[in-house]
C-alpha cells in the first residue's frame, strides 16, 4: 500500500521554491512513475484554449491534443472532477492512446482558480485505482498547484 503522505512530502521537498512549472510537472511524473505501482503511463496535459496539450509525462508516447468534453481528460475538464475510471473500454468516447490502458484516474489542476490541467494516471490492470489513490493523488495535486506559477 502506497503512502500518500511520504509521496506528498517528497513532491513538496522536489518543487518548493522551484520557479519553473514544466521541471515540477516533470519530476512530479517521474515521482508518481516510479512510486506507484501498475502503471503505464503517468503525466501532464495543459489547457491551451478549449483543447488540453501534452505536457510532462511518463510512459509511452500520448496523444498530444485531446478537446474539452473528449475522453477521460477532456471530460475532467468539462465537469472540473476527479473522474477514475475502472474500465476505460466502457467509457463513453474514451480515446485509446495507448492500447494496453485499462483504467485511468485524472485530476484537474488549478491555478489561481482556474483549470491549468490534468494529471493522468494510466494502467493496464482493470479497477487499479481505488478511492484511496483519489484522496492521496488530489491531495498530491494540490500541492503541485502551490508550485505553478
Amino acid at each position: 500500500m502506497l503512502n500518500y503522505e511520504l509521496l506528498c512530502e517528497q513532491l513538496r521537498s522536489l518543487t518548493a521554491g522551484v520557479p519553473h512549472t514544466v521541471a515540477n510537472l516533470a519530476n512530479a511524473s517521474a515521482l508518481i512513475f516510479d512510486s506507484l505501482d501498475r502503471l503505464n503511463w503517468a503525466g501532464f496535459y495543459i489547457l491551451s484554449g478549449d483543447t488540453l496539450i501534452l505536457g510532462p509525462f511518463q510512459g509511452k508516447p500520448a496523444c498530444i491534443e485531446i478537446p474539452i468534453g473528449r475522453g477521460v481528460c477532456g471530460t475532467a475538464v468539462k465537469e472540473d472532477r476527479t473522474i477514475l475510471v475502472d474500465d476505460v473500454h466502457k467509457f463513453p468516447g474514451h480515446i485509446a492512446c495507448d492500447s494496453a490502458s485499462n483504467s485511468e484516474i485524472v485530476i484537474p489542476i488549478r491555478n489561481r482558480g482556474a483549470i491549468f490541467g490534468v494529471l493522468d494516471i494510466d494502467s493496464p490492470y482493470l479497477s487499479r485505482f481505488t478511492e484511496e489513490d483519489r484522496i492521496g493523488l488530489e491531495a498530491f495535486v494540490r500541492i503541485l498547484e502551490e508550485s505553478l506559477f
